[in-house]
């Protein structure tokens, strides 16, 4: 488990003051830095997103992490991913170690009111829940990507929930509602959006405005460029930039602008080949088009409007930059990676050592650097970024020296995050008594037998061709504590295959059950598609009561099978629930 610093628990309730500042922290998923009007497309309008520069601050170059759930972990621990055990993006990789102190705990503890909205993907089982990390509240899904935009199954707290309408706008009226009911304390909101990531879903209104209309900026290889998921990205950061109008004038409307940082950025470059203005790489890729992310933030009583930074910033550096412009104390024991940008934000004098830093990038086996001028490339390349922005001319024999100084840091750090990183033993964590829920899906579990997995992408994937008593489930798990529990499946099974008998057992302990009701999906979200996706469709899934379970503290295997099919088939699954009682 994690632990806080006492004093800060102690001072916790004296901390928090009106005069403190609220901050909103949005972040997009997979839209790049071209994706803004203020960054110069004119292929779509984002005045709302674009009036946080003009009213506060930009960043000319902003780094986070080649892929999703990286940068979600450094933007929460100001620690670089590989630190906090992240190494994938699902499957239990995308999991941020427990004993790292996350931005939720550093304001929780300091009295704030704490929630999140939308997309976590650093964990899903408590503590590594959003609940877990310092968040009083959330409402989203804690998957890296989701199959079904418009009132999907989601969770509030654990409890699974439908949606209401299209999960951004459903998310947006969530954090509203969440801003308008909290009254004297400050708020820290994060509303990590799912979009424009894919399946490509995105209301008619604006979808409407791009599917006939004439594309005039190009991806630097025009013929990469895929029309129709050009196109519903497009709508997708449209709808975002209306979104983000929605909170800003929530927060006009609640006098509550002045005193309110809003933050915005992105997780990685663009899904896509798309303008991003001529820069190499994308979505996965360590060069600048794969890291590069806007960074904008609104402070009106404290950031001078229109104000540029040309300081190199990143997402390891928003952590001590909010706790230092809040008065905050940061209450993580280990030290950070990042560095505070307050006062370059705020005008003060800032330390020199700034304007020369450099910032790593990695992903899998791909790494690179960044300093003001250069960066060396995951082969090695050296590019005058300054000179040629969109690294075509390998200038490594003409800086020798600098070629060789950044390899070796690049070395040398790779080293040091590999080591730290190491080897990931880690079970799922079940039946843990901080929190009523525990989700064990389908994403995390292993097939056997005939049983397959509805795509190769788990994330929000599901078991079918579950044929045979010979077929099983099963998911490495720990029980947190010892305890009874209700366990129900969400499921789906056509009539004609009710009737299968059902074991689930850890250790010593088994459940038996019968599934007794039909019911019967089709596939969705392939109507609401603006663009073929590459993910597993999913299911109008239901619940059904397996019966209750004892289960003792201590690791194992947790396995689901069937010990009897009538029908051709047992059904379809995507989610076991335990809930303690």
């Amino acid at each position: 488990m994690r632990f806080f610093c006492l004093l800060s628990i102690i001072l916790a309730p004296l901390l928090a003051t009106a005069s403190q500042p609220n901050i909103i922290v949005i972040l997009t998923d997979d839209q790049g830095w071209g994706d803004l009007s203020v960054n110069g497309n004119t292929n779509l309008s984002t005045p709302n997103i674009d009036s946080l520069a003009a009213d506060g601050a930009s960043f000319d170059r902003f780094y986070v992490s080649p892929v999703c759930s990286p940068t979600r972990a450094e933007f929460l621990t100001g620690r670089y991913h590989q630190r906090g055990g992240v190494y994938s993006t699902s499957a239990g990789g995308e999991r941020l170690d427990l004993d790292e102190i996350t931005i939720g705990d550093t304001f929780n503890s300091a009295g704030y009111r704490t929630a999140a909205f939308g997309k976590w993907h650093n964990g899903m089982q408590f503590p590594y829940h959003p609940n877990g990390r310092g968040f009083d509240e959330f409402y989203g899904f804690c998957s890296g990507h989701w199959g079904h935009y418009f009132s999907p199954m989601l969770e509030h707290n654990g409890t699974i929930v439908k949606g209401e309408g299209f999960v951004v706008d459903d998310f947006t009226d969530k954090a509203m509602d969440f801003i308008e009911a909290s009254g004297e304390k400050p708020f820290f909101v994060y509303l990590p959006y799912n979009t424009p990531h894919s399946p490509m879903q995105v209301p008619d209104e604006f979808w409407d405005r791009f599917k006939n209309k004439e594309i005039s900026m190009r991806h630097r290889e025009p013929e990469k460029e895929d029309d129709l998921h050009l196109r519903a990205a497009l709508a997708m950061c449209e709808n975002i930039d209306w979104n983000v109008g929605r909170i800003l004038e929530k927060l006009d409307q609640l006098d509550l602008a002045e005193d309110t940082i809003v933050m915005y950025f992105c997780d990685n470059g663009p899904n896509g080949s798309r303008w991003n203005g001529g820069m190499a790489g994308k979505k996965g890729s360590t060069d600048e088009g794969g890291v590069r992310s806007p960074m904008l933030i609104r402070w009106p009583s404290k950031i001078k409007p229109g104000t540029e930074v040309k300081t190199l910033g990143a997402a390891i550096d928003i952590l001590p930059t909010l706790a230092e412009m809040t008065g905050v104390p940061l209450i993580s024991e280990k030290p950070l990676d990042g560095e505070s940008l307050a006062p370059v934000l705020l005008g003060d004098k800032a330390d020199p050592s700034l304007e020369e830093r450099i910032i790593f990038s990695a992903w899998k086996n791909r790494s690179s650097v960044r300093t003001p001028k250069f960066r060396l490339s995951t082969d090695g390349k050296l590019y005058d970024m300054e000179k040629d922005p969109g690294q075509f001319q390998n200038v490594a024999a003409d800086h020798p020296e600098i070629h060789a100084a950044l390899s070796t840091r690049l070395k040398e750090w790779t080293e040091t995050m590999n080591k730290e990183l190491g080897e990931d033993t880690r079970p799922f964590v079940i039946a843990h008594p901080g929190h009523d829920w525990t989700q064990i899906p389908a994403r995390d579990g292993i097939p056997h037998g005939n049983i397959e997995r509805s795509n190769k992408f788990p994330n929000d994937s599901f078991f079918s061709n579950w044929i045979s008593t010979e077929d099983s489930i099963s998911w490495e798990a720990e029980v947190a504590e010892s305890g009874e529990f209700d366990v129900q499946i969400f499921y789906t099974c056509d009539p004609e295959n009710v009737g299968s008998s059902l074991e689930l057992s850890f250790g010593d302990s088994v459940l038996t059950g019968k599934v007794t009701e039909a019911h019967a999906s089709p596939l969705l979200g392939g109507k609401e598609d603006r663009s073929p996706r590459v993910e597993s469709y999913t299911q109008d899934w239901t619940p059904m009561t397996l019966g209750k379970i004892k289960l003792e503290k201590g690791t194992g295997v947790l396995t689901l099978k069937a010990t009897g099919i009538p029908g051709a088939e047992v059904m379809d699954f995507r989610l076991l629930m335990l809930k303690r009682l």
